[in-house]
């Protein structure tokens, strides 16, 4: 499976950041090949027909929709080829994310990126997709034609679709948009996707963030409406799928991986967790398309 970096943008800003139209865009979202890439990527889609495969998840395309793809996460498109395609995608990397707007945990409090609870798309009406493809033409045109200010124009017109996006998410799965007193929460979520495949008990979260089990959970509960130990395990489980079909390494190889003590232990926390046995995924047929 191929990954797919960023390159920087030859408009003569140095931005790990760009708006890509389905004109302009590679084959990688037309050749229906399994994929994922280093960026972030939300794609506002004005007309669309087909399926996406993202993290073994069937998701349907539809007219109106904007969908949110976090780094590395493995994808496969499947577009009507009889029917209209029209979008736009709007991709940067976590690092200049958070260094553009001076905070370290700025993507993790995009409650729509590294989910694993709640959906990674929405339906929405005309308008609303229309008045972000508008922001997000002006954001190409100070890209492809800089001046002295457009750093700052740039910079506003980002904060504002990534926010108005995050609040308009927050209120569609009933969450509560971030407080600073809560930083907890958003800590523990990047914690995981750096230490998921050696750490799997709260109590180590807890230890790196200097607090008790009890008030992580808290943090996480009041924040994302789901357990600590929920938001661990599912993404735990994500990491052993991706294993399972994008390796070839035996469950008791990626149990070895995982630093789970036995292989029989990492086999029920996943029949727990999905409903199927490891056997059973692999040949379910809706995860045997992305081998």
């Amino acid at each position: 499976m191929e990954t797919y970096k960023f390159h920087k943008t030859e408009c003569g800003v140095d931005f790990l950041l760009n708006v890509v139209h389905l004109e302009s865009a590679d084959d990688m979202y037309l050749k229906k090949m399994p994929f994922n890439t280093d960026f972030f990527e939300i794609v506002f889609f004005k007309k669309t027909s087909g399926r996406l495969i993202l993290n073994h998840q069937q998701i349907d395309l539809t007219d109106n929709s904007i969908i949110f793809i976090s780094p590395y996460q493995k994808r496969q498109w499947y577009f009507d080829e009889d029917k209209e395609q029209n979008f736009t995608i709007l991709i940067f990397q976590e690092d200049f994310l958070n260094d553009f707007f001076s905070d370290k945990l700025f993507t993790y409090k995009l409650l729509y990126f590294y989910q694993l609870h709640f959906p990674v798309e929405m339906v929405v009406d005309k308008d609303f997709i229309q008045s972000y493809c508008t922001f997000l033409i002006e954001i190409k045109a100070e890209l492809i034609n800089p001046k002295a200010d457009s750093e700052h124009i740039i910079r506003s017109l980002l904060y504002y679709i990534l926010q108005k996006l995050n609040r308009e998410y927050a209120t569609r799965n009933n969450l509560d948009v971030q407080k600073e007193n809560k930083h907890y929460a958003f800590q523990f979520k990047q914690l995981i996707e750096i230490h998921i495949k050696e750490k799997q008990r709260i109590a180590d979260y807890a230890e790196i963030l200097g607090i008790s089990r009890v008030s992580l959970n808290s943090a996480v509960k009041e924040q994302f409406n789901v357990t600590a130990t929920h938001l661990l395990k599912q993404r735990l489980v994500l990491e052993i799928k991706n294993y399972l079909i994008h390796s070839k390494l035996t469950v008791s190889e990626i149990a070895y991986k995982l630093h789970f003590s036995e292989p029989n232990h990492l086999m029920r926390l996943f029949k727990a967790q999905t409903g199927f046995t490891t056997s059973e995924f692999l040949s379910d047929s809706g995860y045997r398309a992305l081998v």
